[in-house]
């Protein structure tokens, strides 16, 4: 990766990262914290926790753009993001058990992150 894109990039990700956490907690955290309440309470919570993901989530894809990284850059990098924020909540925080296989899914992105930054070979 080019210098000139390092600072942007790592910014981009930290807000990603945030901007992830929120999100996760909006789609799937009413799944233990609000099980006795209508859907629609719990849509109507999460649309407002999903209001703090957008805030996060467009400046980073702004600045990562702005700095020179693709839109398929910056969906991989996404990607990447919500298996390593997923994960962790999942099992913490909804007690699922640890399986294998999403650390083979887990290789498969880092796969799409190869090709999608590999310098052209043109």
């Amino acid at each position: 990766m080019r210098p000139e894109l390092l600072k942007p990039t790592l910014l981009t990700i930290g807000l990603l990262c945030a901007s992830n956490l929120f999100m996760t907690f909006a789609w799937y955290g009413h799944l233990r914290t609000m099980k006795d309440s209508p859907w629609w309470t719990a849509a109507l919570l999460s649309w407002g926790i999903a209001l703090a993901e957008y805030l996060l989530m467009v400046p980073a894809n702004r600045i990562g753009f702005a700095g020179g990284l693709s839109g398929a850059q910056l969906k991989i990098i996404q990607e990447c993001v919500t298996l390593v924020v997923f994960v962790p909540f999942m099992m913490l925080f909804l007690g699922e058990k640890w399986r294998w296989d999403f650390l083979w899914a887990f290789f498969c992105i880092l796969g799409a992150v190869f090709f999608i930054f590999r310098p052209d070979r043109a």
